[in-house]
């Protein structure tokens, strides 16, 4: 099979590839702290894990390469924790526009921005709506776990804690199940319930309370709550729901 990875490919099989329609996903992490049991680099491996995989899938039916992860994101609301480096929101915004021209300049006229933090998400989906009206390109932006929203209400992942939350259970599932020796152990059980509506992916108001990070300890809900072997069941139906945005998105003008 080949590979999915832009990285690994020469500028002319670039050109050539970017020519022939492919999408080129470009996924957005973060580099923030994760509570005292998770890697800072949490955001990042996971939507990273989750494009490549994705890609992997539709080998042979839609033609997907993977940028190498942005690894720095909007993480300013951890700052006073350590153990994060952030971007401003105007700069992240800047450099998302620098990278979709970027790849414009390679080649590609269908540019996907895949995000894997809560922090970026509002300035991806702007970042894809004016690369696409000054490019004259087609550009989606999602986050990964609002494409696997109804996947997920059919599992009990709801009962256990914030999807996705931060460094709570959700989180914590899916390092367990994919770098289990980066998990260190869990925090003690703090009172709950903290959980999210299974039916409405985005809350019909956003609420920024000052010293909210500094009163929970940097960790939204109990870790530990679902299994690492849960954590491979949402990274299986996360991966079947970013491979079927980026099929959409490739078929949008056929």
């Amino acid at each position: 099979m080949p590979s999915v990875l832009f990285a690994e490919y020469d500028r002319e099989s670039l050109r050539r590839i970017g020519d022939s329609g492919a999408v080129l996903v470009l996924p957005i992490g973060a580099i923030e702290q994760h509570g005292p049991h998770l890697p800072v680099w949490t955001d990042s491996l996971v939507v990273e894990r989750l494009a490549t995989a994705a890609a992997q899938s539709l080998a042979g039916t839609v033609p997907v390469l993977v940028a190498p992860t942005m690894p720095f994101g909007s993480s300013a609301h951890h700052l006073p924790f350590g153990g994060t480096l952030s971007l401003d929101t105007t700069v992240l915004y800047e450099v998302l526009l620098c990278l979709g021209r970027s790849a414009h300049g390679a080649g590609f006229r269908r540019v996907f921005l895949l995000n894997g933090h809560g922090g970026n998400h509002e300035l991806v989906e702007l970042a894809a709506r004016d690369l696409s009206l000054r490019l004259d390109i087609d550009v989606a932006a999602a986050s990964w776990w609002r494409l696997a929203w109804a996947g997920l209400a059919e599992t009990d992942v709801f009962a256990h804690g914030r999807v996705p939350g931060h460094a709570g259970a959700f989180e914590s599932a899916l390092v367990g199940a994919l770098r289990p020796d980066l998990v260190r152990p869990f925090p003690a059980a703090r009172p709950g319930p903290h959980r999210s509506d299974p039916v409405h992916a985005v809350a019909p108001i956003r609420v920024e309370r000052a010293g909210f990070w500094q009163d929970i300890d940097g960790y939204t809900d109990q870790p530990g709550a679902i299994p690492p072997e849960a954590g491979a069941e949402i990274l299986a139906i996360a991966t079947a729901a970013v491979a079927g945005a980026l099929a959409d998105f490739y078929r949008t003008d056929e």
